[in-house]
C-alpha cells in the first residue's frame, strides 16, 4: 500500500496545479475550486487505488473526473454561465497601477469572450493554450481524432477573436 501512497502522491504532485486551474477558471471561486480538486483528486484515488484498469491515462482521468464534477456542480446550482466575467486577478502592488488597470481590463474582456463559447472551445483553448498541453492530449480529453482536435481549437480561436471584436 505504500508504493501504491507513493505513486499516487507523484501523480496528485504532478496534476493538482494544473486541475485546480482548470477547475477555477469554469468556476471562477477559489473555494468551489479547492472543494472540487479535492474530490477529483479523492474519487481518483478511489478508483487508483482498486488498480481499476480504467485509468489508462492519468491526466485523461483527471481532467474528464473534474469535467463531470464542473457539470454537477452547474446543474445543482442551475447556472449557465462557466466563467464570471466579474473576476479580476490580484493585483500586484510593485507594478504600475496603470499598467495593472489595463491588464485587469483586458483579462475581464478575454474572461467574458470565452465565457460565451461552448464547453468544447473553452476546453480546448484552456488546455492547449493555457496549460500547454499538445494536440494529441487535447485530443485525448475531448475523446476526438488528432486531425478534429486541430480543426476544433483553430475555430475555437477564431471565435473567441470574433467575440473580443464585438465587445
Amino acid at each position: 500500500m505504500d508504493k501504491l501512497k507513493k505513486e499516487f502522491s507523484k501523480i496528485y504532485d504532478q496534476y493538482v496545479e494544473k486541475i485546480f486551474r482548470f477547475v477555477f477558471l469554469k468556476v471562477n471561486s477559489k473555494e468551489i475550486a479547492e472543494d472540487l480538486t479535492s474530490e477529483t483528486f479523492l474519487r481518483t484515488w478511489e478508483v487508483f487505488r482498486q488498480g481499476n484498469p480504467k485509468i489508462g491515462n492519468v491526466s485523461a482521468f483527471l481532467y474528464q473526473t473534474a469535467r463531470n464534477l464542473i457539470t454537477d456542480y452547474y446543474r445543482e446550482k442551475g447556472k449557465v454561465q462557466t466563467i464570471s466575467p466579474e473576476a479580476r486577478p490580484i493585483a500586484d502592488p510593485r507594478e504600475n497601477l496603470e499598467k495593472q488597470a489595463i491588464l485587469n481590463s483586458e483579462m475581464e474582456r478575454i474572461q467574458k469572450a470565452l465565457s460565451q463559447l461552448n464547453e468544447d472551445y473553452q476546453n480546448a483553448i484552456i488546455w492547449y493554450y493555457l496549460e500547454e498541453m499538445s494536440i494529441q492530449e487535447v485530443a485525448s480529453l475531448l475523446e476526438r481524432t488528432v486531425p478534429a482536435t486541430r480543426v476544433l481549437v483553430s475555430r475555437a480561436i477564431k471565435a473567441l477573436r470574433e467575440k473580443l471584436e464585438k465587445a
